[in-house]
């Protein structure tokens, strides 16, 4: 059931990074998700890096307001280096 989840929820996190990202972007719904899954991950990290753990008090973890904008903005930030990467090897 995790793994589900965590599947809705790349896809809710992909699909508001391409909302929130200026211009076109070439993606289905499975890339999408995984756009919304890798960038949870980074924001995730990102947050960790910076703020230190990311748990609650038990040691589990939880859905927050922080962690969906963490997710968004680690989105953002793969989709940013993806289309740089795509539009410049379309370029070459």
């Amino acid at each position: 059931m995790h793994i589900i989840g965590f599947l809705i929820f790349g896809l809710i996190v992909g699909l508001l990074a391409r909302a929130i990202y200026p211009g076109r972007q070439p993606m289905g719904f499975l890339a999408t998700a995984v756009l919304g899954m890798i960038g949870s991950l980074v924001g995730g990290l990102i947050g960790h890096a910076i703020w230190g753990t990311g748990s609650t008090a038990d040691g589990s973890w939880a859905f927050t307001p922080g962690g969906w904008i963490s997710s968004i903005v680690g989105a953002v930030l793969v989709l940013y280096v993806y289309l740089s990467l795509v539009r410049r090897r379309r370029i070459l």
